[in-house]
């Protein structure tokens, strides 16, 4: 974890993120099929980095519930932070069953409607991930209000030629840097970290990485 050093990383908080979305995702994939086709690995992935940074407000916009979801709420559950998820409203009263039957409907805002509205309502964000099914993904993605002090964007499901930020993101305050890597996990994901130190994200990430100083 040398890429974390300088975001005052709790591996044990990543650990325990870690084996708990493990489990919560393949109690979720016996009980349905739908999610037996989702592909493991990224979702624990992404509740580690989440937990390990000690991420307090964490927000998704998301298509539908997903393992993403149970993820990051997984890793509140273990920072003491909130999940904000922004869904389509057909899907909200099965994304909330999904989260209750989890055991984690207590860590987990609701909101439906426009995602590039609602995100205008929440500033110093530490940790976000967008669903780049979304067709309006690369609007939302620059729309984020992240903590310039410290944060991650995960742009989730680039496929085919869907691009994330590549390392580049309009934040508030100068002398930050925006450190971008693509990882070969799930559907295509990118990694986005954000903050004032000039290390950030220089461990080995196993990916390519775009770099902006603002």
């Amino acid at each position: 974890m040398g890429a974390m050093g300088m975001m005052d990383w709790s591996a044990a908080s990543a650990s325990n993120a870690y084996f708990d979305t493990l489990k919560l995702c393949n109690d979720r994939r016996r009980q349905s099929d739908s999610w037996k086709t989702q592909e493991p690995g990224s979702n624990e992935f992404v509740s580690a980095l989440a937990a390990g940074m000690k991420a307090k407000l964490i927000v998704e916009v998301a298509s539908s519930v997903s393992p993403s979801t149970i993820a990051l709420a997984a890793a509140a559950k273990h920072t003491g932070g909130r999940l904000v998820c922004i869904v389509p409203e057909p899907v909200l009263d099965e994304s909330k069953k999904v989260i209750k039957d989890s055991g984690l409907k207590d860590l987990v805002e609701f909101r439906t409607g426009d995602p590039s509205e609602l995100l205008s309502n929440y500033e110093n964000i530490d940790f976000s991930l967008v669903d780049c099914k979304n067709d309006e993904y690369t609007r939302l993605l620059q729309l984020l209000d992240v903590n310039p002090i410290k944060s991650v964007v995960v742009a989730n499901n680039l496929v085919g030629e869907r691009k994330g930020l590549g390392g580049h993101m309009e934040v508030k305050e100068e002398r930050v840097v925006v450190r971008s890597t693509k990882h070969p996990i799930g559907k295509g994901m990118e990694v986005t970290m954000i903050g004032k130190n000039r290390e950030i994200g220089k461990g080995d990430w196993g990916g390519r990485k775009e770099e902006e100083k603002c």
